[in-house]
């Protein structure tokens, strides 16, 4: 068995790409860098999309990536059935590489962000232990979400999952984010809780506070965004001196609509691009906004309460709620209801003293998800999973 605190593992991450401003990137750039740096593992990512792209987040250089150039993204602009003529020989592809890929590398552990190759990895011979790591509740996953006008996509939906779940079953471990996770996905034996690590801990005693709420994500109707801009419409009509600003990847036109059929003050309602030093938007702001409709997680959250920021966020499916503490480091408000959300950001703003008293809980708080710790997590994991027969 060897010394535990001494095993460097071969380790391959099977994702999209690296390129977009997202979650997922975000949290699995972390990861890598902190195995290969602290725990000296092997680490390799297979990308299929993005070759020409840079990688948004840094990378160590002691983290290989391999790009099979497979450019699944080319089907996003083609309807629902054209997508599903198109996606086979791009799987086949995709799967003659990896094959090869993995057999050329030959892990010890292949981890699936449960994207296209969970559809043939535990077909694959290679040797290593197959893990699957979801970064979105159950219920919207893949968005395949019943859907009224499309009964074809509705069946496709239910077939689909119920292929997804065997396939899962197969994997040697299954991790998700949240408890509230784990109780979604029963049918499955062997399902791990790990939650996302914190990307970074500034101090905040040169914070400079501004009246300003704040929002970070991609500009995608997942997001909620239009939520928040009507919402802000109602802040604004009673409030003068505060200002909302959103930073996020994507396209803004549709919110840009928004903003003026709202009738909303340019100058206190500002949509930018996604920005790499996050950290300065948040400790030049007062309060984080999360309007999502749904959250695997919800990495803006934790970023935001590392920087000392109070939370006011939906009751979504599942992120907020098992990260925030309502009442003590943030407020959940009804999934949904946006006069209520800007009568919570009201009394907050208005409120100086619980603003600091609440950003300062969440700084806290958010502590337990520090990246030593998850990082600590995922060893004994890969620990347990290598030693199972």
């Amino acid at each position: 068995m060897g010394n535990l605190l001494n095993r460097k593992y071969k380790i391959v991450y099977c994702t999209p790409s690296l390129y977009m401003a997202g979650g997922v990137e975000r949290v699995l750039t972390l990861k890598a860098n902190y195995f290969a740096e602290v725990y000296g593992y092997e680490i390799t990512i297979v990308t299929t999309d993005g070759e020409d792209k840079l990688n948004f987040f840094p990378l160590s250089p002691k983290v290989n990536v391999v790009n099979f150039g497979i450019h699944f993204e080319e089907m996003w602009h083609h309807s629902f059935i054209k997508r599903l003529f198109l996606y086979i020989p791009k799987e086949r592809l995709f799967k003659k590489r990896l094959v090869e890929e993995l057999n050329r590398i030959k892990p010890d552990i292949t981890i699936s962000l449960l994207r296209r190759e969970i559809n043939f990895l535990t077909e694959i011979h290679d040797g290593s232990k197959k893990i699957g790591e979801i970064h979105i509740n159950r219920a919207h996953y893949r968005n395949f979400t019943p859907n009224r006008t499309n009964p074809f996509k509705a069946i496709f939906a239910k077939y689909w999952m119920y292929g997804l779940v065997k396939k899962i079953k197969k994997l040697d471990r299954f991790v998700v984010l949240t408890e509230y996770d784990r109780q979604a996905w029963q049918e499955i034996p062997r399902v791990d809780v790990i939650p996302n690590p914190l990307p970074f801990y500034p101090d905040t005693k040169f914070a400079i506070r501004r009246k300003r709420v704040i929002a970070i994500g991609r500009y995608f109707d997942e997001k909620g965004y239009d939520l928040l801009l009507r919402a802000w419409a109602l802040v604004e009509k009673r409030s003068t001196d505060w200002e909302l600003v959103i930073y996020g990847d994507g396209n803004k036109s549709y919110y840009e609509k928004i903003v003026l059929s709202q009738n909303l003050d340019k100058r206190r309602c500002k949509l930018y691009d996604s920005i790499h030093d996050v950290q300065k938007e948040y400790l030049e702001s007062s309060l984080f906004v999360c309007t999502s409709r749904f959250e695997g997680f919800g990495m803006g959250i934790v970023e935001a309460m590392a920087c000392g920021l109070p939370v006011v966020a939906f009751d979504c499916l599942w992120g907020p709620r098992s990260i925030i503490s309502n009442g003590e480091d943030g407020l959940l408000v009804e999934n949904g209801n946006v006069v209520k959300f800007a009568e919570t950001i009201l009394r907050l703003i208005k409120s100086p003293e619980k603003l600091q008293t609440m950003g300062s809980n969440a700084r806290r708080n958010v502590c337990r998800f520090n990246l030593d710790d998850v990082a600590l997590k995922w060893k004994k994991l890969f620990d347990d999973v290598v030693d199972e027969n």
